[in-house]
């Protein structure tokens, strides 16, 4: 036998020495568990280690795991997908209601209602401010307007109605024309408008517009005259009221207005609509409490004159303004003038109606009532001014081009220098003496 170094010579478990020729015999099965045990132990520490020393070396093989991931169809978009942003805030047709759980609610005792569901928003979050006002014009059916009017005549107490022909039914002017009910005296509709600025806590006024002959409100009072342009221009608190009179026609008819009391119902039965037309329903008790500016242009001159008579507002009335229309009912003019002195009166005229603003001049002087024709300072308590305007200015355009251009706005402007012409309780809570 071959010698062999003792420290290559191989030894079994009782300590004899294994021949070279024996090496290849199959070990015993404890054998080989053993030796399996111990490399599964080995291996358990050593294997993980290296995981992650590859993920956190980035070693060159580490696109390797992710690409085997993709092409098993598992990214990491798939299994960890990004929220999207329905996920996170409802839509507008998504509600806590339709998010019904999968198993019916156990039973729980009684508790506080929960807070109301509010959707987050991304915008920034402001103050709350209050939307900017524009101004509002509309036309409202009243009652209470001029028409249609079924009454009498008051100049001759005989039914104003006074042709019928064909199953119509008409009224004959005082220049012999015939106009018919269901053409020219069968709108009932107001022009009303509150400017944007208008506001119900301060001291206001009712601006009533009786227009001329020969108009509507839309074509005339609206957009030619510019009533309601001048009353937001003046910046003045006021609103406007214009009614209907006969549409189109050459005639002056007053209709209600003739009636006892007809001013008044027309006044009161607007302030419901200036109300919701400013935006605020209680705000009715004020308009049907605040004072009134009574404003005719030419043929107005009959309503204007009547409303004064009989109208019922008292000395709520706090201003008449007349533009070039003194054509008759003197007497009513010099009554309410005379009789009413914490009120302003003011006729601007032409040479159309001169010599009856003379006249009325004249019965003023005759009681002792001190008259102006210079509209250069304020207006006041118990001011009558007559403004006679030059050759040149027509009576056509005589809402808008009088002595001045834009005469309404400048009359509310001065009205509104002397506020004891418009002060009134903010809350109208006591009505005032009619």
């Amino acid at each position: 036998m071959v010698g062999v170094d003792p420290k290559f010579q191989r030894h079994d478990r009782a300590g004899q020495v294994i021949s070279p020729g024996a090496a290849r015999r199959t070990p015993p099965q404890s054998e080989i568990r053993h030796v399996g045990l111990r490399a599964i132990a080995i291996l358990s520490v050593f294997v993980p280690l290296s995981l992650v020393l590859v993920q956190c070396g980035k070693a060159p093989n580490a696109g390797l795991l992710a690409a085997n991931s993709q092409a098993a169809g598992d990214t990491f978009d798939d299994r960890f997908p990004a929220p999207q942003f329905r996920d996170r805030f409802p839509t507008a047709n998504e509600s806590l209601a339709q998010r019904q759980p999968a198993e019916p609610p156990r039973k729980r005792t009684a508790q506080a209602e929960p807070a109301p569901y509010r959707v987050a928003s991304l915008a920034p979050t402001v103050p709350y401010q209050r939307p900017v006002r524009e101004d509002q014009t509309t036309l409202v059916s009243l009652k209470s307007s001029a028409f249609p009017y079924l009454g009498n005549n008051p100049h001759t107490d005989a039914p104003f109605l006074n042709i019928s022909r064909d199953g119509r039914r008409g009224h004959r002017s005082y220049g012999g024309k015939v106009y018919w009910q269901d053409e020219t005296y069968n709108d009932n509709r107001t022009l009303m408008h509150v400017p944007e600025n208008f506001d119900i806590r301060k001291p206001g006024v009712i601006v009533v517009f009786f227009h001329g002959n020969g108009a509507t409100l839309e074509r005339d009072v609206r957009d030619r005259q510019l009533v309601p342009q001048q009353i937001s221009d003046s910046g003045v608190n006021a609103v406007l009221l214009a009614p209907q009179l006969a549409v189109n026609a050459a005639d002056s008819s007053a209709g209600k207005f003739w009636q006892p009391g007809g001013l008044k119902r027309f006044v009161t039965e607007s302030a419901d609509h200036l109300a919701r037309l400013y935006g605020d329903p209680d705000a009715a008790k004020a308009f049907a409490n605040m004072p009134v500016v009574i404003v005719g242009y030419s043929g107005g001159f009959v309503p204007a004159a009547w409303s004064l008579e009989v109208g019922g507002l008292g000395n709520r009335v706090r201003g008449v303004f007349l533009l070039d229309a003194v054509y008759g009912e003197l007497d009513k003019f010099a009554s309410w003038i005379v009789n009413n002195r914490s009120g302003f009166f003011v006729s601007a005229y032409t040479r159309y109606t001169r010599r009856h603003d003379k006249e009325l001049m004249a019965m003023l002087r005759e009681k002792g009532i001190a008259i102006s024709d210079e509209m250069d300072g304020p207006l006041r308590p118990g001011s009558v001014v007559f403004v006679e305007t030059p050759e040149g200015v027509t009576h056509r355009s005589y809402v808008t081009q009088a002595w001045t251009e834009n005469p309404i706005k400048e009359v509310l402007v001065k009205m509104a220098a002397t506020p004891a012409l418009t002060r009134v309780a903010a809350s109208a809570s006591l009505p005032l003496s009619h």
